[in-house]
Parts: structure tokens; C-alpha cells; sequence
């Protein structure tokens, strides 16, 4: 495995605070709520910056913070049962992730504040009121997901020349993806694309959408950054990898053997998200925080992949890449 510095810096401004831990007032242990769109196991990598950020911050659990956790296993239909745990909890703050779970959180409280650690275009989502000034009682970190989409397109068919025709998974139950798959199709059309939309709304769905590729055939497979694809990356994977279909996805998705990845570095994200949380923790109203964008995008290639698959992918488009899987 080769690794290379790739750090694209496209708006807003990264975190940052001294190594050395921040000390906090004694004698004051504060709840944080954390509500998981997926399953502990699987957003694991991402909690983990989170908890890490606090700790530089000087937010020791157990003696400053405890964290409180609830966890929908990809079921959306549970976020608001598990958003008003939470808020009985009498939480100090919520740290939630996606819009389905931005949305939820924010139907069980307008007090408590929220803390969306990665969540895509929060503006037109109707869950904040702008950017610079999110209003209510939410901020929280946006991650580009049209200009996401519409890149991953254009990456599959510069990797791919003569590709004429690419599926595109989405999750219609998550608000953020019809912008998302309206940017890729442009992309799409702009490029003299076929795009085929193939959906997926629960776990369940997952082995009768991508089967039904073989009904509706296509060269090359491009996925939407969703908790319920993310939670399915070795099965949908695997899938594309068996019918020798390249994939663009997601992180998770290159290390489970997809052709490419590029998106945000999410982990940066949770890292930030620390800080939001200490300037509320501090008295900072939550609506008066600026919502901040991914400074940080990784591009990876998986030659491995590319070999099986028998596709060459252009030695310039490896050399843009930060990470290459030999």
C-alpha cells in the first residue's frame, strides 16, 4: 500500500486548538447524547475522533463528560424514538451525523443543543436557516454531498473512458440524497452518460436493489454517502466485485474492494465536531456557530481492483491519488 499527502482545501476553515488539554470547570461532569444513524460497530472509526478531540480539549469521561449512546442499526424510523431518549436524558448537548439523524434530533428538541458532526447542504434541508448564522439550536460540519456526487462521476467515466452507462445508489429516505442524485445525473448527462437510479430505503433492500442491475444493466456502479450504504459496504462490494462492476463510493467502500474512493475525510470531521461541543459546553449558543465545511478530501485508487476488474486506470489519475491499494 502506497500513501500520498492530499489535502484540498475547498471553504471554511479546519479546527484547531493546542495539543496540550484545556482545563475544565471542577466539580461539573456534563451529558452528551450521541445518536447513531448505524450500529456502534460500524461508526466506531468515526466516534472515536470524537472522543479523541474532547480529550485534547480536556473533557476526561468519567470526570468531566459522559457520553450517553443510542443507536438506530440503520433503522430510520427509529431516530425518533431514540432523539427524545436522549432529551429525557436531560442531555447537555447532541451529537448527531446525516441528515435523517440532524432531523430527527432537531423534531425532539428546539432547547438542547445539536452538534451535526457530517451532514450534507443543512440550508436547503430546511435544517438550519444559513451557514454563517445556523439560527435555532443546531450546528455542525457540512460535507459537499452534490459536489460529492457529481465528482465521483466524473472520476468513474475519466478512469473508465469508454463507459456509457452508470448506476447510481441512492437512499430516497434520506433528504440530502435527491440533491445529491440530481447533481450526479447532471454530471452524468453532461458527460453523455446513461444513469441508472437504483434504491435502497432499508437493510432489507439492499440484495433485491443491487440484483436488479441485472434487469437494467450497467458498466459501472457509483454510490451516495449514506448510513444505511455505508452499513452495507462489504455486501454491495462484494456484489460489484462478483458481477466485475467498478464501484465509486465512499472510504469503506475502497477498502472493501471498490475500484475508487473520493470524499471527505470523515473522521476530520467528528475530530471538529469536539470543538463545537466544547464552545457550547462553555455557553456559546449553538445557533451563533457558523456551520463549517470539509477541508480535508481523500481520493483513493485500488489497483488490486482495477486487476481483477482488467481495467487500467490512467497512470495521471493514480498520481492525484492519496492512497493507492496494491
Amino acid at each position: 500500500m502506497r500513501r500520498r499527502t492530499f489535502i484540498k482545501i475547498v471553504g471554511g476553515a479546519a479546527v484547531t486548538w493546542p495539543l496540550a488539554a484545556r482545563a475544565q470547570p471542577s466539580g461539573k461532569v456534563y451529558r452528551i447524547g450521541f445518536l447513531g444513524v448505524t450500529s456502534q460497530a460500524e461508526y466506531a472509526r468515526f466516534v472515536e475522533p470524537l472522543r479523541v478531540g474532547l480529550r485534547q480539549l480536556g473533557y476526561e469521561e468519567g470526570k468531566h463528560i459522559v457520553i450517553e449512546y443510542r443507536w438506530a442499526e440503520a433503522r430510520y424510523d427509529r431516530l425518533p424514538e431514540l432523539a427524545a431518549e436522549l432529551v429525557k436524558l436531560n442531555v447537555d448537548v447532541i451529537v448527531t451525523h446525516s441528515t435523517p439523524g440532524s432531523r430527527a434530533a432537531k423534531q425532539a428538541t428546539s432547547t438542547v443543543p445539536i452538534v451535526m458532526a457530517a451532514v450534507s447542504d443543512p440550508v436547503d434541508t430546511g435544517l438550519v436557516v444559513s451557514l454563517a448564522r445556523p439560527g435555532g439550536n443546531l450546528t455542525g460540519l457540512d460535507i459537499f454531498l452534490p459536489e460529492i456526487a457529481t465528482k465521483r462521476v466524473e472520476l468513474i467515466r475519466e478512469a473508465i473512458p469508454t463507459l456509457i452507462r452508470a448506476a447510481i445508489l441512492v437512499n430516497p429516505a434520506n433528504p440530502s440524497h435527491l440533491m445529491a442524485l440530481a447533481a450526479a445525473q447532471r454530471a452524468a448527462s453532461a458527460l453523455g452518460l446513461e444513469y441508472v437510479p437504483i434504491e435502497v430505503k432499508a437493510r432489507d433492500d439492499i440484495a433485491a436493489a443491487i440484483t436488479s442491475l441485472a434487469a437494467r444493466p450497467a458498466s459501472a456502479l457509483v454510490a451516495i454517502d449514506d448510513p444505511l450504504i455505508i452499513s452495507n459496504v462489504k455486501q454491495i462490494a462484494g456484489f460489484a466485485l462478483k458481477n466485475r462492476l467498478p464501484l465509486i463510493g465512499f472510504k469503506p467502500f475502497a477498502e472493501a474492494g471498490a475500484l475508487m474512493e473520493y470524499g471527505p475525510d470523515v473522521r476530520d470531521l467528528f475530530y471538529r465536531s469536539a470543538a463545537f461541543v466544547d464552545k457550547i459546553l462553555k455557553g456559546t449558543p449553538p445557533g451563533s456557530l457558523p456551520i463549517e465545511r470539509a477541508v480535508k478530501f481523500e481520493f483513493i485508487v485500488n489497483q488490486k481492483t482495477a486487476k481483477t476488474l482488467d481495467v487500467t486506470v490512467p497512470l495521471t489519475l493514480v498520481a492525484r491519488a492519496n492512497q493507492v491499494i496494491d
